[in-house]
């Protein structure tokens, strides 16, 4: 599955270790410094694994439940901080887009384009994104089962493009609360595409009631255990130096320095279950 990547992101190319990939990185762009840091420790643990890395940071963070919510620091800043993180620390990087007309911009500054599980529907929002060539990265919805993703696999593949990945993060369970369903993932698998967990958004406790979503971050080692054991190629985990102080997502990221210790019992299952 991995070839899907390779044949379009250089880092891939010589990935021979067997191991799943991972996206990750901050919810937001926050500032240069930070992403910097984040991409460099990450790539570091990465490296020492030979688990392929690609960095990812949402330039703008348009789906917010309050007005007040923090949405970022600037488009064009941020997607030119996510350009520097690719070039000096050398990996791929990825992030969200919402709207059609923002695919080609992003797709100037980033390697793997993502699609929110809200919009995966959004018939315009994915021929936009497949029509620029990048690796599209489409996020399943809450409310859709596996199945269902073959046909916004389908939209990218007939606008002319084959790097396709699907992601799951988890099934809406009443108002206020997910579910993992790890059915989805071989499910999505036989599309013959790269199939990822996000392992801190389907932990997630959205629509609480102080407009400010909660998460169950204890829980990322066993929703990342059981992904891998039920053959995911890629997890996505946001993370972060300080997870109490991040400006967004703060209550289901990882900590950072939890990380490497986190990488390495996974690569253990991975090698059990090949």
């Amino acid at each position: 599955m991995l070839q899907t990547l390779a044949n379009t992101l250089p880092h891939f190319r010589n990935t021979n270790s067997g191991q799943f990939f991972l996206m990750a990185g901050p919810c937001v762009i926050e500032g240069e410094d930070m992403a910097l840091r984040i991409a460099e420790q990450v790539r570091h643990i990465t490296d020492k694994l030979q688990i392929p890395y690609i960095f990812k940071g949402s330039y703008r963070k348009a789906n917010r439940s309050r007005l007040d919510s923090y949405t970022g620091i600037g488009d064009e800043k941020a997607l030119r901080i996510l350009e520097k993180v690719g070039r000096e620390i050398g990996v791929p990087t990825v992030t969200d887009i919402h709207e059609s007309e923002e695919a080609a911009m992003a797709a100037e500054f980033v390697d793997v384009l993502q699609i929110p599980a809200f919009l995966c529907r959004q018939t315009d929002l994915l021929i936009a994104a497949a029509k620029t060539g990048k690796v599209v990265n489409v996020k399943k919805g809450q409310f859709l089962s596996g199945e269902s993703m073959q046909f916004a696999v389908d939209k990218v593949r007939q606008s002319g493009n084959e790097n396709v990945i699907l992601t799951d993060r988890g099934n809406t369970f009443g108002y206020a609360d997910l579910v993992v369903d790890f059915r989805n993932l071989p499910v999505m698998r036989e599309f013959g595409v790269p199939v990822v967990m996000d392992v801190t958004h389907s932990l997630q406790q959205p629509n609480q009631s102080s407009g400010v979503t909660g998460g169950k971050p204890a829980l990322i080692e066993t929703i990342a255990k059981a992904a891998i054991a039920v053959g995911a190629d890629g997890l996505f985990i946001e993370t972060h130096p300080t997870p109490a102080t991040a400006k967004s997502d703060g209550a289901n990221m990882l900590s950072l320095d939890r990380l490497e210790d986190l990488l390495i019992k996974l690569t253990r299952v991975r090698e059990a279950v090949r």
